[in-house]
């Protein structure tokens, strides 16, 4: 609404239970998800438009399944290719690590190329569903402050017109460069890389063969990746005295070209940009109100493609959770839990990034000659092989504090870890993938019994004002049999086998799973409900009168 300021002049006022400071593909992912939460949304950009050339060109299976998470990851699939291949190359020509994982255990190819502009469309498209998320363009944090119970953001508008915001929280997604960090004061520790890269994005792809290709030349690296859709990236390193006013000129331009395709001048330029590689992450996630995501809590360098998933990481955590306690069904405290899980996996993520660099670009040439030399040694050796071709350099996220019970479980227990995601036979027949089934909620799967079993009233209730979902795993030729059906819980059929493997292995039989579908707990029907309330007191959820539960169970 407008309201009259007799010291200045008119002000339009906003309000919202979250606000998000950017939207770009972190911001957009956490609308999307609290949208679908109820949750009331404004996300405010400074830019016009969504940024529409490539940037990230690498999309994992986790932020596949977290577009699934949102509903939208249909939408998504056409603007990607699957199974995509990194292949590191000497200065001949040889392959020295073939990074091809063919794996699905989360549901999804773990290596995909994508076009980012389209699928943040996609997702920016996805906030219409939600009538309580807006999304305001031109619009510049200049400054905000903050409460013991609200944030307030002072905002420019596209004529220079002063706004406000007024939101229970703020989500800063404001980039690598985010003003709202450097307000905060908060360290970005890290350090810069010496070198540059000239990114060239061509349309209408004049090479047009597929996967991408890390060609370590010591004279100047290069990366030649094919995406959807028939655009080519070319990447050449900058060296030292070149400027991107200069590698930007045609003849230079032709000159970086000829190294790769035999007629550089007939191409159809999208764009050409230099960057530099930053390896920097925030010493906080969250202060008090204000909680950093994205490349706002930690840049990496792109040669794993992880800069984006790392967002999406820490959007699906952190939604979650922010869901739950602006709508009064978990403490505050519950939101400390986003910085204990997600910085050290952020900060493995860039240790990685920052290796994959030095060996696609040593510093010193005759490191290269001695990549070279033992690469072609160990991939005669199968395990080497299998270790780079499954991609088992990646560090998985495996959460040892926050929103989960983590204490007296063995060194190889899977609380802490992304459960997996098989397809199911539901009782109608149909065939689907698991999170189908466990929708945007906590779900707490067991094999074989009843998963209410040995739980009170209270329990449930409690369990149930969350959103959980009780799920019974039977063998598929079982899921027709009445006599296992039990109240207030879906029964679905282990397709393919995996989910009692998955059991098997881990010597258990039920898996409390968040809804960013980490294990939280795991239990036998006897401990399931001492579980359950030492997870509750973790997560501080709030306390349900039971007689609601009991309504809600019948």
């Amino acid at each position: 609404m407008t309201t009259s300021n007799p010291d200045i002049q008119p002000a339009v006022q906003h309000t919202a239970q979250v606000a998000i400071a950017g939207a770009g593909p972190v911001g957009l992912m956490m609308a999307n998800y609290l949208g679908q939460m109820g949750v009331s949304v404004l996300v405010v950009e400074k830019l016009e438009a969504l940024i529409d050339y490539p940037r990230a060109i690498g999309i994992d299976d986790e932020s596949l399944r977290a577009m699934q998470g949102i509903g939208l990851v249909d939408h998504v699939l056409p603007h990607t290719t699957p199974w995509h291949a990194m292949r590191f190359l000497t200065p001949k020509g040889r392959c020295f690590a073939d990074i091809q994982p063919m794996t699905d255990e989360f549901g999804w190819p773990r290596r995909n190329a994508f076009i980012q502009p389209q699928v943040d469309a996609v997702m920016y498209e996805g906030l219409q569903r939600f009538p309580h998320v807006r999304c305001l363009f031109s619009r510049e944090v200049e400054a905000f402050s903050q409460s013991s119970d609200a944030v307030t953001l002072h905002l420019k508008g596209p004529a220079g017109e002063r706004e406000t915001l007024q939101a229970d929280w703020l989500v800063a997604c404001d980039g690598g460069a985010s003003f709202i960090r450097r307000t905060l004061n908060i360290p970005f520790e890290g350090k810069t890389a010496p070198n540059q890269w000239i990114v060239i994005d061509i349309a209408n792809d004049p090479l047009a063969t597929p996967h991408v290709y890390l060609c370590c030349d010591p004279v100047r690296p290069y990366v030649s990746a094919a995406l959807p859709h028939g655009v080519r990236r070319f990447e050449f390193m900058v060296m030292p005295g070149e400027t991107e006013a200069r590698l930007s000129e045609p003849h230079k331009m032709r000159q970086l070209l000829s190294k790769v395709l035999p007629d550089p001048d007939n191409v159809e330029l999208i764009r050409q940009r230099v960057y530099t590689h930053n390896a920097r992450i925030a010493e906080r996630f969250r202060v008090d109100r204000v909680l950093l995501a994205g490349d706002a809590a930690h840049i990496m360098p792109v040669w794993q493609g992880q800069g984006y998933n790392s967002g999406m990481r820490d959007a699906f955590n952190l939604a979650w959770k922010l869901a739950l306690v602006v709508n009064g069904k978990a403490g505050e405290a519950l939101l400390d839990s986003y910085q204990q899980e997600r910085r050290d996996h952020a900060k493995a993520m860039i240790d990685l990034s920052v290796t994959a660099g030095n060996v696609l670009a040593p510093a010193k040439r005759w490191h290269g000659a001695v990549r070279d030399g033992i690469s072609w040694l160990l991939n005669y050796l199968p395990p080497v092989k299998r270790y780079f071709l499954e991609m088992r350099f990646k560090p998985m996220p495996q959460y040892r504090a926050g929103a989960l019970l983590l204490e007296g479980e063995s060194k190889n227990s899977p609380v802490g870890k992304m459960f997996i995601q098989p397809k199911v036979t539901l009782e109608s027949g149909t065939v689907t993938l698991l999170d189908e089934v466990i929708g945007a909620n906590v779900a707490i799967l067991a094999w074989g019994c009843n998963p209410q079993w040995g739980l009170n009233a209270g329990q449930i209730a409690q369990w149930r004002a969350v959103g959980v979902r009780f799920i019974q795993v039977v063998p598929e030729v079982q899921i027709h049999r009445q006599q296992d059906n039990f109240a207030g819980v879906i029964r679905v059929g282990d397709t393919q086998n995996r989910l009692k493997s998955w059991f098997a292995q881990h010597d258990t039989a039920i898996a409390v799973v968040r809804p960013d579908r980490f294990v939280a707990a795991v239990a036998i029907p006897q401990t399931l409900g001492q579980k359950l309330d030492a997870l509750a007191s973790k997560m501080q959820l709030a306390s349900v009168q039971t007689t609601t539960t009991i309504e809600q169970v019948a």
